[in-house]
Parts: structure tokens; sequence; C-alpha cells
């Protein structure tokens, strides 16, 4: 399977929905099982989805830094270690942020954190799967719109 190639405007198209799909799937449900009001949760995985957002950025440039002063050949073994360092730096800044926020112990934010982790590793496996499916319709669409618009001359 060839990789699409993705214009910087489609790439931040695809991760915001990604994003706004996730809070307003996440978090009702994080809100009633925690006993707590929406406007809590909506901010705390808004929040969580910007952090995320900004650490993968720290995070991967970071990575690669290091990885290229130290020659190492990117494999599996070291997939799995960026893919565990990632998310072990998340924690310990979600954890903290999550248990201040929500007024809750360090083990009931570790506790939803962990919900978090399983609700979005099945989201973002489906998400992606419907975003593949439905981009080549969708980017067909937008040619033929964009054939239909009428020329504008100063």
């Amino acid at each position: 399977m060839t990789q699409a190639k993705k214009t910087i405007k489609e790439r931040f198209f695809h991760a915001f929905l990604f994003e706004i799909l996730a809070i307003g799937l996440c978090a009702p449900v994080a809100a009633w099982a925690m006993g707590k009001s929406l406007f809590e949760m909506g901010v705390l995985t808004a929040v969580i989805a910007w952090i995320a957002l900004v650490w993968n950025m720290i995070y991967n440039a970071a990575f690669d830094r290091l990885e290229n002063r130290l020659g190492i050949t990117r494999n599996l073994r070291v997939r799995v270690i960026h893919a565990f360092g990632f998310e072990l730096g998340l924690i310990l800044i979600v954890i903290p942020l999550a248990a201040w926020w929500l007024d809750i112990s360090l083990w009931q934010a570790f506790v939803l954190d962990i919900a978090l982790v399983l609700f979005y590793l099945p989201y973002a496996f489906f998400y992606n799967l419907g975003y593949d499916r439905a981009r080549p319709r969708v980017m067909a669409w937008l040619a033929r719109r964009a054939d239909a618009q009428p020329v504008l001359r100063g």
C-alpha cells in the first residue's frame, strides 16, 4: 500500500478532526464515569490533547537528534523504545495535571490515564482506517468542486 501525499493543510485537518471527535466521544463518558462535570472533563481532555501534540513534537525532535548523534538504526526495537518513552513522558505530565484539575488522587489519575490509553488505541486505529477509506472520495469531491468554481478576473 502506498502512502498518500498529504498537504500541511490536510495533515492539520486530519489531526484537528481526530482530536475534536475524540474529545466529543471521550469527555462525556469520562465525566459520567468519574462523576465530574462535562466542563471539567472537556477542558481536561482538550488540554491533554494539546499537551500530547506539543510533547509529540518535542519528544520526536529530541529522539531524532539523539538517534542521529548515537548513529542508531531505526528498527523494531528502537520503535518500541521510542513508543514507551513517549508514553512514559506523557504519563508523567498528564497524571499530576489530572489529579490537580479533578482534585483526585494520583492513583485515580493513573487509572484515568490508563482508561484514556485504552480508549485512544482502538479509536486511533478506527479513525485512521475510516479516514483512509473516506479520503479518496472526499478528495475527488473537493476536486470536482474546485473545477466547478467560476474564475474571477479582476
